[in-house]
């Protein structure tokens, strides 16, 4: 199956630049995310400057020559920008004309004028899951964070029964869905198929997102009965507009590149001939670059052009959406830059001979490091791009799907227990205006159902694959 972006080295593709033992290998190895801990935890440093310094102190660890490890660092860094870079600027673009259109808010109206009463959680998890697709999980909070409180204060309902399913939406997206940025840097480190990841990916959250949304919302309830705070509740970002996109066309916009990238997995898999004129067709427009390209040209005209904008707001709202996705550009490359240095120390090679003697499956192992790697940084994004370079030798000889569930293992172990390290933990805490225990109550153990629930429903997928 084709990569996502430019190859990255195998972890047998060349010697690795040291020749330390695996002994010293292990100890460089956690030395180098112990690194990238203290410096992001104890120091507040920023994750991009923390995952540089961390692989250089990786490769100073395992004996590597200094010029090796930059040359290490840089390869991984710009590979794996020029593989997700494109992709997430797109998908920012994306989400920023679905906000500022108001095609988010006419999702959002649309949904809970036919929703009411036992409905309403079921309700706020479906519009936080469609609007998270395209959306980063921190501009997806911003976005809804005033919908969850107009209507837990107008139906009267406890803020978490209605809070917890539209946050549980978000996380699910941004934990295992691509075009999100930690999943597709985990596809492109170990070589999955995109479109079936997707795939693979919605039969897992599906079933998560009801768990830890819907469900779970009645027992946070319970443990925090709290109302939506006044001081809370800003202005919705299209109240500026004369008009904005409808219901049917704005969905459709959405789910564009979803659909155009499942068709391409489905004919590559019904098909199986790169020679036969279909799947040549399906293999591009399903491609992730021109998927999201096609869905923001589309957006350009059926969101934008629908609530009014001229060409110079449009071209506005472009150059406004790009701006905040500069850091997360940086911490992506810097973590592949350090996914790269574990692979060229020979990192790949330690981990399959050690692995080669546990009884746990490779599923569990990529679960349990990003599980540790989360607990230690607090950041999603940079769990998923650790723990995805040092798995990645893993996949070696696995099947598509395989490789999938890799990615969506590592997913999962992304978000377990978000606590004191994590933004996101101090974002929920803020809108909703919790004290830090209630937070732990109810936000830090949604992540954790889904977390948990996340890799179970992976290692049963994987009973099936």
């Amino acid at each position: 199956m084709p990569r996502l972006s430019v190859e990255i080295l195998a972890a047998d593709a060349a010697e690795p630049i040291t020749s330390a033992g695996n002994a010293q290998l292990g100890i460089a190895v956690l030395a180098g995310i112990a690194v990238i801990v203290v410096l992001i935890t104890k120091f507040k440093l920023h994750a991009f400057l923390a995952l540089t310094i961390g692989s250089l102190a990786l490769g100073a660890f395992a004996g590597a020559p200094l010029a090796d490890t930059i040359k290490s660092f840089t390869t991984g860094l710009g590979a794996t920008v020029a593989g997700v870079g494109v992709l997430i600027a797109l998908g920012a673009i994306l989400g920023k004309l679905l906000a500022d259109s108001g095609g988010a808010d006419q999702i959002v109206d649309t949904i809970l004028a036919r929703a009411s009463g036992r409905a309403m959680p079921w309700a706020m998890v479906l519009i936080a899951s469609v609007i998270g697709l395209p959306l980063f999980f921190e501009v997806g909070i911003v976005l809804l964070i005033p919908v969850v409180l107009m209507v837990a204060k107008r139906g009267d309902y406890s803020l978490m029964r209605i809070g917890i399913p539209a946050l549980a939406g978000l996380s699910v997206m941004h934990g295992l869905i691509p075009p999100h940025p930690g999943p597709l840097v985990a596809i492109d480190a170990v070589g999955a198929n995109l479109g079936v990841t997707l795939a693979l990916g919605l039969v897992v959250a599906v079933p998560t997102v009801i768990i830890a949304g819907p469900v779970f919302s009645r027992y946070a309830a319970r443990w925090v009965d709290i109302q939506a705070p006044e001081n809370m509740i800003p202005a919705r970002p299209s109240e500026d507009l004369e008009k904005r996109p409808g219901f049917g066309v704005t969905v459709a916009t959405v789910l564009l590149p979803v659909v155009l990238m499942l068709v391409k997995a489905l004919v590559d898999i019904v098909v199986d001939d790169p020679e036969n004129g279909v799947q040549k067709v399906t293999d591009v427009i399903g491609s992730p670059l021109i998927a999201l390209l096609t869905a923001v040209i589309v957006a350009l005209f059926t969101l934008g052009r629908a609530a009014g904008f001229t060409k110079e707001r449009l071209s506005s709202t472009v150059e406004k959406s790009l701006a905040p996705i500069a850091g997360v550009l940086l911490i992506v490359g810097a973590g592949g830059g350090f996914k790269q240095t574990l692979i060229d120390i020979g990192v790949g090679r330690m981990i399959l001979d050690f692995s080669e003697n546990w009884s746990v499956p490779a599923l569990l192992l990529a679960w349990l490091i990003a599980v540790a790697i989360r607990l230690a940084t607090g950041s999603a994004t940079v769990a998923t791009i650790s723990a995805a370079g040092l798995v990645a030798p893993l996949a070696e000889g696995m099947s598509t799907g395989e490789t999938s569930l890799l990615v969506l293992a590592i997913g999962a172990g992304s978000l377990f227990f978000s606590h004191v390290n994590d933004a996101g933990f101090w974002l929920v805490k803020e809108y909703f205006g919790m004290t830090v225990g209630q937070t732990v109550k109810t936000w830090s153990v949604m992540e954790t159902i889904i977390s948990v629930f996340g890799i179970v429903f992976v290692l049963l997928l994987s009973l099936v694959l």
